[in-house]
C-alpha cells in the first residue's frame, strides 16, 4: 500500500475547467497520474508522470501499485469514480483508508438531468463489462432503464434485442459526450434507432406500458424454455424457489441442472444472483447456456457428473438436488460443501429418489412436502381435470 492515500479524482469529457478546485489541486501535485489515454488527453501537461492503463487492467493494476510505492498518486475516472467505477476497486484492494476520491458528476445524474427523471425510480443496468442479453430481466412495461455502454456498437445491439424482445415501441434516447463541448442528445423509438454514435455514451430506455410481461418472480411459463422434457415445470419451480429463498449477492448450484429453469430464475431474481448448473449430458448442457443467454441470467454451466464435477466450485448458498440424486456420495459432497446457514432443496419424483429424500429428512430434518398439480384439459366436449406426477420436495437448512 502506498505511504499516502492515492488521489482518485473524477473527470467529465468538459475536462479541466469542469474539476472543482479541489480536483485540480490534487492534478497539479501528484507525482504519477493514471488514466486511460482519452482520460489523460484532458488535463493539461503538468509536472506529473503521465501512465495509461495496462491492458488487462485487473492483471497490471497491481504491478502499477508496487511500482509508485510511496509516491503521490492521482487516479483519472470517468464521472463518479465509485459509480461503477475505478475507485471502487481501489478500495476493495487497499483499503478506504488509502484512497481519497474526488467525484464528478455520475453519467447517470447527468442523463437524469437532462431528461427530468428521478433517479431513485431508474434502473441502471451497465453494459460496460456485461453482454446484452443481460437487459432480458429489467425489460418490463412501464419501465425506465439507463444503460452503461461499453462502446459505439451498444446502442444499436440494445435497440435490436429490444425490437426482438417485443420492445421496439419503447422510447429510446442515446445521451452522448454529457457535459462535454459536443455534447448531443438523440430520440427515437428501438426499432427506428439508426446512427453513428459517440463510443462515450448512455442509452435512456421507456419501456411501453403493452409491453410483453416476462418476470423476475419464480415460475416462468415453461414454454420460455427449450427443452426436451427434463425441465422443472412452472408450479413445482415456483415452490422450490420459494424454499430456496434467493438472496442478493448469494450463489447456487443447481445440480442436474436440465433446461436450467432453477438456476436461471434464481439469477433473474437480483443482478447479484449467481448460479453454477451442473449437467452431465453434453446436449443439454448446450441447450441450457441457451436458456441462460435468451433470459439473461447469470450461470455458469459445468458439464460433468456429480458428485465428481463439484470439486473445486466456489462454496454455495444454496443447492438445488433435481437430478442425479441417487448418485453415491452426492448428498454427502452438497452437504459438506454447503456454506452455514445455506439452504439446500431437493425434488424426487421416483420411488428410489423419493425414499433417499425421506431418509435425509429423517436424519437432517427439515421441510418435507408432496406437491399433486392437476391441469384442466379437454375431454371430448367436457373439461376436466389431469394430474401430473406427484413431486416430493424436501428443504433443509444448514
Amino acid at each position: 500500500m502506498p505511504a499516502d492515500p492515492i488521489t482518485v479524482v473524477g473527470i467529465g469529457p468538459d475536462g479541466w475547467p469542469g474539476l472543482t478546485p479541489e480536483a485540480q489541486s490534487a492534478l497539479a501535485t501528484a507525482e504519477i497520474l493514471l488514466g486511460s489515454p482519452r482520460q489523460l488527453g484532458l488535463v493539461p501537461s503538468g509536472s506529473f508522470e503521465a501512465v495509461a492503463w495496462p491492458s488487462p487492467l485487473s492483471e497490471g493494476l497491481p504491478r502499477l501499485l508496487a511500482e509508485f510505492r510511496g509516491r503521490r498518486v492521482c487516479v483519472l475516472a470517468s464521472g463518479d469514480p465509485t459509480f461503477h467505477g475505478i475507485g471502487t476497486t481501489l478500495v476493495r484492494m487497499l483499503g478506504v483508508d488509502a484512497v481519497r476520491v474526488i467525484p464528478h458528476p455520475s453519467s447517470v445524474s447527468l442523463a437524469c438531468a437532462r431528461l427530468g427523471w428521478a433517479q431513485d425510480q431508474v434502473q441502471v443496468v451497465s453494459l460496460v463489462t456485461n453482454p446484452v442479453d443481460r437487459l432480458h430481466p429489467h425489460l418490463q412495461p412501464n419501465r425506465r432503464l439507463l444503460i452503461l455502454s461499453r462502446t459505439a456498437q451498444t446502442p444499436a445491439e440494445v435497440a435490436q434485442l429490444l425490437t426482438a424482445r417485443g420492445y421496439g415501441n419503447s422510447t429510446f434516447t442515446v445521451l452522448e459526450q454529457l457535459d462535454g463541448p459536443t455534447e448531443r442528445i438523440r430520440t427515437t423509438t428501438a426499432a427506428d434507432w439508426s446512427a453513428d454514435v459517440d463510443p462515450l455514451n448512455v442509452i435512456a430506455v421507456e419501456c411501453p406500458a403493452d409491453a410483453p410481461i416476462l418476470s423476475t418472480v419464480p415460475g416462468l411459463p415453461d414454454d420460455a424454455y427449450e427443452s426436451d422434457g427434463q425441465l422443472t415445470k412452472r408450479e413445482v419451480r415456483a415452490v422450490s424457489l420459494s424454499r430456496l429463498a434467493p438472496v442478493p449477492g448469494q450463489l447456487l448450484w443447481d445440480i442436474g441442472g436440465g433446461a436450467g429453469s432453477i438456476a436461471i430464475e434464481w439469477s433473474r431474481h437480483h443482478p447479484t444472483c449467481r448460479a453454477i448448473a451442473i449437467e452431465r449430458d453434453p446436449t443439454r448442457a448446450k441447450r441450457l447456456e441457451r436458456n441462460a443467454l435468451n433470459l439473461g441470467a447469470a450461470v455458469t454451466v459445468v458439464e460433468g457428473p456429480a458428485p465428481t464435477a463439484l470439486e473445486g466450485l466456489e462454496a454455495p448458498d444454496a443447492i438445488f438436488i433435481g437430478g442425479g440424486a441417487t448418485a453415491p456420495g452426492l448428498f454427502d459432497a452438497c452437504w459438506n460443501a454447503l456454506r452455514p446457514g445455506g439452504r439446500l432443496v431437493a425434488n424426487g419424483v421416483t420411488l428410489e429418489t423419493e425414499a433417499l429424500i425421506v431418509q435425509w429428512y429423517k436424519t437432517y430434518g427439515g421441510d418435507l412436502v408432496r406437491l399433486d398439480v392437476h391441469r384442466a384439459s379437454a375431454i371430448g366436449t367436457m373439461t376436466g381435470w389431469r394430474p401430473a406426477m406427484p413431486v416430493t420436495i424436501w428443504s433443509v437448512t444448514k
